[in-house]
């Protein structure tokens, strides 16, 4: 029995828009209830049109803190960082510059940036606990920067080996797992192979480690082979 909560939408476009709205309810009934509203965002192909849709939505924004789940390093500005995407839509939103909280990936001190970071997580949110922390899912079955063939990160927060041409700066198992909610993102049927396996919970790759409960999957019809979907 799947025990993540699953919708499946007739596009990635569709897909977007439905997480957006999930999430600014999730902020909505945050804020009203705590006044304050903690997420991490994941970088990839997937969250921008998610986040074009956010931007627009009417969300207390001056209560939400923005953190993210993975970054790699390289100069600021570059293309390769998902900062410099990150940060480019969400100056078109109402949130205070100083509530989004880039990943320190050029410090010259690779291991207090990690500690940094994680202590940051700690002061920053309710309990220590990231309300929701968004995730996409890589053809290799890798989520965050949490990497196949690799053994979990051992630190809230750490650098992985060169992967791709970078290092990366990621959260552990540990702060995902803590959140009070996970929501995916999943679109494209390069996809499919991998969303079978994290459905189905297969410990192998690292997806398949992340905690089930208090979970929701958006995917598009091609990720999920959905009747319709083609190819």
């Amino acid at each position: 029995m799947d025990d993540m909560q699953i919708e499946i939408h007739p596009s990635a476009l569709e897909a977007a828009a439905s997480a957006a709205e999930r999430i600014a309810e999730r902020i909505r009934i945050g804020v009203e209830r705590h006044r304050l509203f903690t997420m991490a965002l994941s970088g990839g192909s997937s969250p921008w049109a998610m986040l074009e849709f956010l931007i627009d939505k009417d969300i207390p924004w001056s209560a939400i803190r923005i953190f993210q789940v993975d970054e790699r390093k390289a100069p600021k500005g570059d293309p390769a960082r998902n900062a410099t995407l990150l940060e480019a839509i969400l100056m078109r939103s109402p949130l205070p510059a100083s509530q989004l909280h880039p990943m320190p990936v050029n410090d010259d001190d690779p291991t207090k940036a990690c500690d940094d970071y994680a202590l940051a997580i700690e002061r920053h949110c309710r309990e220590g606990k990231l309300d929701l922390v968004q995730l996409g899912l890589g053809e290799d079955g890798h989520t965050a920067s949490l990497l196949p063939g690799g053994k979990p990160p051992e630190r809230p927060v750490a650098f992985t080996e060169s992967y791709l041409g970078h290092r990366r700066m990621t959260l552990g198992d540990g702060p995902i797992n803590c959140a009070r909610e996970r929501l995916w993102l999943i679109t494209g049927k390069r996809k499919r192979a991998m969303l079978e396996r994290l459905r189905a919970g297969d410990p192998t790759i690292p997806a398949g480690r992340i905690e089930r409960r208090c979970s929701i999957l958006f995917a598009d019809a091609a990720a999920a082979n959905h009747p319709g979907s083609g190819g």
